[in-house]
């Protein structure tokens, strides 16, 4: 580009100074004529104010030339820095696991109090108390908190014996572990239910997992039942019992039996 710039000015200069010298040479011709050279002179003078004006907008074409000369290395070097970049972000995406560790958090609805001395108050019917006033107080109310997702590290994966791993790779137990978590949340979504609200179809489903959920060992914690597994890698297969005893090797899955059925919970860090 510094030789494009210095080609560009050379040039310039070069057009300009040759109009200079054509205009001399007409002068001098007509000097050498003689005879009235008042109209000749008038001819030179506008031919001159044209050539200036030509040299001007040279120059202007010149100086925004340089100009976009300068910025050039610039953007060259913000090319190399993106390309750098790029190349360590891709580096660093394919060294990711497919499922990265999530934090489950509690979400609150809090909603609008009329008055600062209204106290949400629960008596023994479930049912808000009222204020001195007469007026019912508001209370928050707490949204279902969703079920954890206790994804597999690559250094416990790493420590797991050849034979317990088989052909699996880390993305697919973790993808595991949120078919699990949706397993579980679709049971929790039963439970919460209202019965007139459950279908004829479900009612036996739901019925069971009620009396699940009031096993001591189960109370409190997102579960899921072995008919449940029809996910796309959760499944009653080879693949899917070895995905388990992963997972309950590592403390992500308890399991019991209420019943004829084999109930799997899962665990929180």
């Amino acid at each position: 580009m510094d030789l494009l710039s210095s080609s560009n000015h050379v040039s310039l200069e070069q057009m300009m100074a040759s109009f200079n010298q054509r205009i001399a040479e007409l002068q001098q011709l007509m000097v050498a004529r003689g005879g009235n050279t008042t109209n000749d002179l008038e001819g030179l003078a506008s031919l001159d104010a044209t050539v200036r004006t030509l040299e001007e907008q040279l120059l202007d074409i010149k100086a925004r030339v340089d100009k976009r000369a300068e910025l050039i290395p610039q953007a060259r070097a913000l090319i190399e820095i993106s390309s750098q970049q790029q190349k360590k972000f891709q580096q660093t995406l394919s060294k990711l696991p497919a499922n990265l560790p999530g934090v489950d958090s509690l979400h609150f609805d809090v909603s609008y109090t009329a008055s600062p001395n209204l106290h949400a108050h629960e008596n023994g019917n479930g049912f808000a108390s009222q204020s001195s006033g007469g007026t019912p107080a508001i209370k928050e109310k707490k949204k279902p908190s969703p079920p954890p997702k206790w994804y597999v590290t690559p250094e416990e994966f790493g420590s797991l014996s050849s034979y317990m791993k088989g052909r699996l790779t880390i993305d697919k137990v973790n993808g595991a572990v949120d078919e699990m978590a949706g397993f579980a949340e679709a049971n929790a979504k039963l439970l919460r239910t209202k019965r007139q609200k459950v279908g004829d179809d479900l009612i036996d489903k739901v019925l069971e997992l009620r009396e699940i959920s009031l096993n001591e060992s189960v109370k409190g914690k997102f579960f899921f039942v072995e008919s449940d597994m029809r996910g796309h890698l959760m499944k009653p297969d080879i693949t899917g019992k070895a995905i388990l005893t992963i997972l309950r090797h590592l403390g992500r899955v308890g399991e019991l039996r209420c019943g004829k059925q084999r109930v799997l919970t899962l665990n929180r860090p």
